[in-house]
């Protein structure tokens, strides 16, 4: 199947991101307007899930002593506004039961928003682990593009990607652990080898509740899914063990036995030229007799 060229989209959205059409920052000149707070709508497609309690309380705060420092992007919507860029604050503002909130007005449709909604909190690194995954890839499904032509155009090593891209393989359970903060990402990409479900929440949780170091989970993970296999003590007849006893004896040196009665080795060891002689002579003089 032939793969769709990443064409002037991902260009202009991922490329060159500091363009001016995809500044999201105000700049001088842009104008800003008190819009309706009860007519923004957040943006559906915002990979952004999780806005931490206190952390908003903060900025509710801040914004109540000192006002909205900065606007937030919205694009029209009919008689509505979506937002592109500073749910956050939005949400602050909603909070605190303000009427209206300062924004700039951007001329974008909606795919764009999307994308650049993408790429905003990607560059700016407001997502937690997983939202940054689950943001990669979209972006790498939206433009049916490869984690090397991702990495060129977000400023990301694919090594970086690759192992956000992991995080999304593991089970429901261990995702919400990442996504509320109690796993890290480091201690989830440990558990991304084991594949059974049940064992890698049983390991999750014991990193959580016992506070394990990276380092030790990764041994903790690496000893669960490869057992060492124990080794099966060999069974020898009384009449074998005897004859290993009796070579023991005549040779005056160890000697092992591999396998049982009907098949297998047995090893004499010598340790100097002096053993060899010694049991050399010792079969020599058997043989002349």
């Amino acid at each position: 199947m032939e793969r769709k060229g990443l064409g002037r989209g991902i260009n202009a959205l991922m490329g060159r991101f500091d363009d001016e059409d995809f500044d999201l920052d105000s700049k001088p000149g842009d104008k800003v307007v008190e819009i309706e707070i009860g007519k923004v709508d957040p943006n559906p497609n915002q990979p952004r899930k999780k806005f931490e309690p206190n952390a908003l309380n903060d900025l509710a705060d801040s914004i109540k002593t000192h006002g909205v420092f900065q606007p937030i992007i919205v694009s029209k919507n009919g008689d509505r506004y979506t937002i592109i860029a500073g749910e956050r604050r939005f949400r602050a503002c909603m909070k605190l039961g303000l009427k209206t909130i300062p924004a700039i007005i951007r001329d974008y449709d909606a795919r764009t928003i999307s994308e650049v909604s993408l790429l905003e909190n990607i560059q700016r690194e407001d997502l937690n682990p997983i939202e940054t995954a689950r943001a990669m890839q979209a972006l790498m499904d939206v433009y049916d593009c490869t984690q090397e032509e991702l990495s060129k155009r977000i400023g990301k090593s694919r090594p970086v990607i690759a192992n956000y891209l992991r995080l999304l393989s593991l089970c429901p359970e261990v995702i919400n652990m990442v996504e509320e903060g109690k796993l890290s990402a480091g201690h989830a990409r440990s558990l991304v080898i084991i594949t059974n479900p049940e064992m890698q929440l049983k390991m999750a949780n014991l990193a959580v509740s016992r506070k394990v170091t990276v380092r030790d989970l990764e041994k903790a993970v690496k000893s669960a899914t490869n057992p060492k296999k124990s080794k099966a003590k060999p069974t020898h007849s009384a009449e074998l063990d005897e004859l290993v006893e009796l070579m023991q004896r005549c040779f005056s040196t160890k000697v092992n036995v591999i396998g049982n009665d009907k098949k297998g080795r047995i090893y004499i060891d010598y340790y100097s030229r002096e053993d060899l002689d010694r049991i050399h002579a010792f079969l020599t003089s058997k043989k002349t007799r």
